[in-house]
């Protein structure tokens, strides 16, 4: 999947009127278009040129994807990673000391 061109910076792309909603709904319909990736609980915001991925993933490979779909549209340099882990709680084994 490849998005935008290989030519132009992210900023570059947006002066030329790449609008940061526009960029936040290009990321989220790529985050929805991968049926492996819960992206329910993350929010994708922009500080200038910098997309924002915050909220919660449920695994490890899920965070990989998200920040790989967003560096595929702004550049790997324009992603920051705020997302936490929330992982499934376990049961405990029974076992108390």
């Amino acid at each position: 999947m490849k998005f935008g061109s290989d030519n132009a910076s992210h900023e570059e792309r947006c002066s030329e009127g790449h609008s940061s909603a526009s960029t936040i709904a290009t990321i989220e319909a790529a985050l929805s278009a991968d049926r492996d990736i819960d992206s329910s609980a993350i929010e994708i915001r922009m500080l200038g040129p910098v997309v924002l991925l915050e909220g919660y993933i449920t695994s490890a490979a899920d965070r990989e994807k998200v920040i790989s779909l967003a560096a595929m549209i702004v550049g790997q340099e324009n992603v920051q990673d705020r997302m936490l882990s929330h992982l499934p709680t376990q049961q405990s084994s029974g076992i108390h000391g």
